[in-house]
């Protein structure tokens, strides 16, 4: 079924109860984070998903280096995650390590007059107030997407005409082998919610960003305009995971899903918003195959009617 929908799964391995321990006793002598079953529906926007068997908060970049070795050597599968705004995880929880990053790994700062650095965990709407501050003009179309440094590099987060790959221009990481590395420029391959990261396997923990100097009051009301807009025309009064289905070409995703009568289609908890088609959210106690089926009834009902194939911009994992 998740295959149907074009959505990038990552199959589940469950931890042995040992090897577990073993990670466990790690991440207690080198004093790192952690919290064992963490509920996922406290770390995604859709809040759907089962436990994680063990969740990590990194304070840093060598204690991610440190997390990603350890898991290496134990057989464990690492899975990285900011805000959670793209992801649904599976009723049955993510069988594996949980990187987590949040507010322990959140610093910007300013490298010159025009040039910003932020950590993975900080939240786009953090970076978007630093650069309003520091009267710095470009970050203005991202300001009320609801994810973090990290998962815009990865996914080339955009709105309103504008993209991460016009202001980003290095991606500091840490490789499956737990070494410390970067890419840039051209290296990147930033594409319509797309990188380099998609395919290597690498995990974001900076971005560099190049801005300009602007008027403080046009960065503000440019910011304030499309926030709005999103608060006129999204439902963000519902837990979802922002637009369901990439763009396809030529088309809009939620005009389709509209024209095909589905606006207000629900399966459980599950609904095609009524304000907006190409959102699909949780009215209150959605599960996700809930989603997952609704999504398929979407890209089927759109295939069959329009001959368009939908592609999720969502990620799933379990």
């Amino acid at each position: 079924m998740m295959q149907a929908l074009s959505a990038p799964l990552f199959s589940a391995q469950s931890i042995n109860g040992d090897i577990l321990k073993d990670l466990i006793a790690f991440l207690k002598k080198e004093d790192i984070k952690f919290a064992e079953n963490e509920s996922m529906k406290n770390h995604t926007t859709f809040k759907v998903g089962g436990n994680a068997s063990v969740m990590i908060f990194p304070k840093s970049e060598s204690e991610i280096c440190s997390v990603v070795k350890e898991c290496s050597r134990l057989g464990i599968r690492l899975v990285s995650i900011g805000n959670g705004s793209n992801l649904l995880v599976s009723d049955n929880g993510i069988k594996a390590a949980v990187l987590c990053f949040s507010n322990d790994f959140s610093d910007i700062r300013l490298l010159d007059e025009e040039t910003v650095f932020a950590e993975s965990g900080a939240s786009l709407m953090k970076l978007c107030r630093f650069a309003l501050e520091n009267s710095l003009s470009g970050l203005e179309f991202a300001f009320g997407i609801p994810g973090s440094c990290g998962g815009a590099a990865f996914m080339n987060a955009g709105a309103y005409g504008g993209e991460m790959k016009d202001v980003l221009y290095k991606c500091r990481h840490v490789d499956k082998d737990g070494n410390k590395g970067f890419l840039q420029k051209e290296d990147l391959k930033l594409s319509y919610r797309h990188s380099a990261y998609y395919e290597n396997g690498c995990i974001i923990t900076g971005i560099y960003l190049k801005l300009k100097k602007g008027s403080k009051e046009d960065i503000k009301a440019k910011m304030d305009d499309f926030l709005k807009r999103r608060k006129e025309k999204q439902p963000l009064d519902y837990p979802s995971a922002g637009s369901t289905f990439k763009r396809p070409e030529g088309y809009f995703a939620g005009a389709l899903i509209e024209e095909c009568g589905l606006k207000g289609k629900s399966v459980g908890d599950a609904e095609v918003s009524m304000k907006h088609a190409g959102f699909v959210i949780n009215k209150g106690n959605a599960t996700c195959e809930d989603i997952l089926n609704l999504c398929r009834i979407c890209s089927e009902t759109v295939m069959k009617e329009k001959g368009v194939k939908l592609e999720m911009e969502i990620r799933v994992t379990e």
